[in-house]
This record gives C-alpha cells, sequence and structure tokens, in this order.
C-alpha cells in the first residue's frame, strides 16, 4: 500500500510540474495560492496547530485577524509548492530576472575571512528557491537536509536542490562532509525553526515560548569561527523575488554563561524579528512548541549530537535557558 501510495504522489507532483511548466511565474503563483487557500478548508488538524501557534503568538490580534493570517500562510506554501516546480524547469538566464540580491557584499565579505559560512533560515519565505539562485552569485553551497518519506519525490527534490551545482548533506554522519565543507572555506545552509527531540536540543525563547532548537549551528560556528549569516528570500509582485543577505549574527562574548544557547537564542531572534514582519510566510501549521520530550532512540539527527561531542561544547543541563 505504501509503494502504491508513492506512486501516486510522485504521479500528482509530475503532472502539476508539467502544467505549470506552461504558465508564466506570476500564474504559477496565483494558482499554487488557489490550492493553499482550498487546503486551509480541507486539511482541519493543520489548520488547527496553525489557528493555536498564532493565538498564542499573537494573544493581541482577534480571531479573524488570525484566521486570515493562516489562511494566508495556508496560500503561501500552496504557492511555494507549485513555484520550485517552475522553478525546476527555468533556465539559469530566466530565474536571473526573477530574483534580485540584498546584501550581497555581506556574503563576499564572509568568505574572505576564509573560515565559511553558515547561511541559516527556517521554514519562512522562498528558502528553497534562495539556496538553488544562491551559485549564481556566489560559491556552491551544501544544504542540510532530511530525506522524504517517499523516495520517488526524494529523488526530485534533490535534483532540484542540486541542478545548480549545490550538494546535499543528509544529516546522519555529516560531521565530517560539513567540517570539510567550512574547511574549504565553502558554505553550508541549514534551517533553525524544527522541534528537536534529541537530548542535545537547546531551549531557547521563540514568540515568548520555550522551542527546543537545533544546537548544531552554534557549537559548530563557535569550534571553527566559521560566520554566521542569517538569509531571507521575500516575495516580489510578478512572481519574482527578493533574496537577503543579511548582517552576520555575532558570536557571545567569551564568558558567556553558555555560548552555545545565548548564540542560538541570537540566531532565533533574528529568525523570529523577520516572521513578525512577514507572519504570513512562516510554516505555523508546525508543531513547533511542546512538552519537553526524551531523545529519540537511534541515530536521528545525530549531528547535532556528534557536533557537540566533537567540539567539547555539550550542552546538557543547559536545557532550561
Amino acid at each position: 500500500m505504501k509503494a502504491a501510495r508513492f506512486h501516486v504522489e510522485a504521479a500528482l507532483v509530475r503532472a502539476v510540474s508539467a502544467v505549470v511548466g506552461l504558465l508564466p511565474m506570476a500564474a504559477v503563483r496565483t494558482c499554487g495560492h488557489g490550492l493553499g487557500r482550498v487546503m486551509f478548508w480541507v486539511d482541519s488538524f493543520h489548520r488547527r496547530i496553525a489557528l493555536e501557534n498564532l493565538a498564542h503568538a499573537f494573544p493581541s490580534r482577534g480571531p479573524a485577524e488570525r484566521r486570515a493570517l493562516a489562511k494566508a500562510m495556508f496560500a503561501h506554501f500552496g504557492g511555494l509548492l507549485f513555484e520550485l516546480l517552475k522553478f525546476g524547469r527555468l533556465s539559469r538566464e530566466e530565474i536571473g530576472r526573477l530574483i534580485e540580491v540584498e546584501g550581497f557584499e555581506r556574503v563576499v565579505n564572509a568568505h574572505k575571512q576564509g573560515r565559511g559560512v553558515f547561511y541559516f533560515t527556517g521554514h519562512f519565505g522562498y528558502w528553497e528557491m534562495q539556496a538553488i539562485a544562491h551559485p549564481f552569485h556566489a560559491p556552491t553551497i551544501a544544504v542540510l537536509a532530511r530525506p522524504l518519506d517517499n523516495p520517488l519525490l526524494h529523488n526530485l527534490l534533490e535534483r532540484l536542490r542540486t541542478m545548480t551545482g549545490n550538494r546535499v548533506v543528509y544529516r546522519q554522519g555529516a560531521l565530517r562532509r560539513v567540517l570539510r565543507e567550512l574547511s574549504a572555506n565553502n558554505g553550508v545552509a541549514i534551517l533553525i525553526d524544527q522541534h528537536l527531540h534529541t537530548s542535545e536540543a537547546v531551549y531557547v525563547d521563540y514568540f515568548g515560548r520555550p522551542a527546543a532548537t537545533t544546537s548544531a549551528l552554534a557549537a559548530l560556528a563557535l569550534r571553527t569561527g566559521a560566520v554566521v549569516m542569517p538569509v531571507f528570500a521575500l516575495p516580489l509582485p510578478g512572481g519574482r523575488y527578493r533574496f537577503i543577505y543579511e548582517h552576520p549574527v555575532e558570536p557571545p562574548p567569551a564568558d558567556a554563561a553558555d555560548p552555545v544557547v545565548e548564540y542560538t537564542q541570537r540566531c532565533t531572534d533574528v529568525l523570529e524579528m523577520y516572521v513578525r514582519r512577514h507572519p504570513e510566510l512562516w510554516l505555523w501549521m508546525h508543531r513547533r512548541w511542546r512538552e519537553r520530550e526524551p531523545a529519540l532512540a537511534g541515530d536521528e539527527l545525530r549531528l547535532d549530537e556528534d557536533l557537540n561531542d566533537e567540539a567539547g561544547l555539550k550542552t546538557r543541563g543547559h536545557e532550561d535557558a
């Protein structure tokens, strides 16, 4: 049954990809928004999670406004799906006409330091497109990711992620590859806004609530001296995009009580600032805030544990930050 479902899902995605390939990007975005609005009404489970999260994050906004935000968020992610499939069918020249870049000089200055660059963001805006287009104006990057459950869709997404020369690094056993990328002064892209199950998560404030967050970014940046740069991709009219490279996040002082927690909080604060500006572009349907859980068995997300073990920056005992 699972194999049959995987083939049906892949067939649907291929069909959508064929259709969007015939449309201009502005029309693709409009169609995707339409699908997202339909899913707002169909997917009651994720609609409820989104509304609960928005109620906690924006208590001063009324129910109608929060509901409108949730609907706009569903529309955005419908558009993201369609536009990503369209992106995979565009030439370098066609993609170049759709984007504008802000803060490129920060990328140049970061690589001049010679210690590699961590580019971080969240499930916000058009993060996949920004990574794909990054090699058009900067060195290629390694993208940290998790495999999809559906191997057919996994292969499709990997082709999209690598179509411009980037490399995908899957978290299990990723430590050596990440260190090699940084030692070669390359960039490594990482998302920091998913709930983390392992004991190596650190709890930092996100919209006024403790959120279990990866400590890998801070631990390895502190170990290697890599620049830590926030990146964000916003929509522009006409199916276009603005890719923003923000000022690097400064590391905490040497005498910080817990440098890993403080550095993680500083990065999370930048992400929250952008989400507050554009709340409809963040994945509110994700269960970001949960009760504290014991670590999962097995090797899931072992990157975080390996990084902290290697760097000597264990975070146990500091989870109440």
